[in-house]
């Protein structure tokens, strides 16, 4: 039989939604149904059909089924690609606190110090630290004394 010179009209074109392929996403709902379909089949080449028709692999099977009896329907809800975050957000949080902390602490220390240095210095050079209670502002006090005295 001679090969016919025509070209047949079973060309394939590529339309612009298939240009790159998706990744398809199950629902829970989806999962729980399909499971429940797989369950159902009894007859052979039942599972495979609807395997085929469902276009999934038997893993997604296995995966869904220890998904289902470890966590329920919940555990069947997608989860975010790569590793588990080690942090929540209160673990965040109080490691935000403790920064906030300890820098506080570092500078209360500062604080602490440069009020140590200003009493030796006063202390050196012979000068009366005023006190709390003077300064009220009650000039008949001897931190008036001390400050005609600076002044001179």
């Amino acid at each position: 039989m001679p090969k016919s010179k025509t070209k047949p009209e079973t060309e394939v074109v590529a339309t612009p939604q298939n240009d790159r392929r998706q990744r398809r996403r199950f629902t829970p709902e989806e999962k729980a149904r399909i499971l429940a379909e797989a369950d159902a089949c009894s007859e052979r080449g039942q599972l495979g059909a609807l395997l085929r028709r469902e276009g999934i692999y038997s893993s997604h099977l296995s995966s869904w089924r220890l998904q289902l009896t470890r966590e329920g329907l919940p555990g069947l809800q997608p989860r975010r690609p790569g590793p588990k975050p080690t942090k929540d957000a209160k673990d965040r949080v109080i490691e935000r606190l403790e920064r906030q902390k300890a820098k506080l602490e570092k500078e209360l220390r500062i604080s602490r110090a440069l009020i140590e240095m200003q009493k030796k210095a006063h202390e050196i050079l012979g000068i009366a630290l005023p006190r709390i209670e003077d300064a009220s502002g009650d000039d008949s006090s001897p931190s008036s004394e001390s400050a005609s005295r600076r002044s001179r």
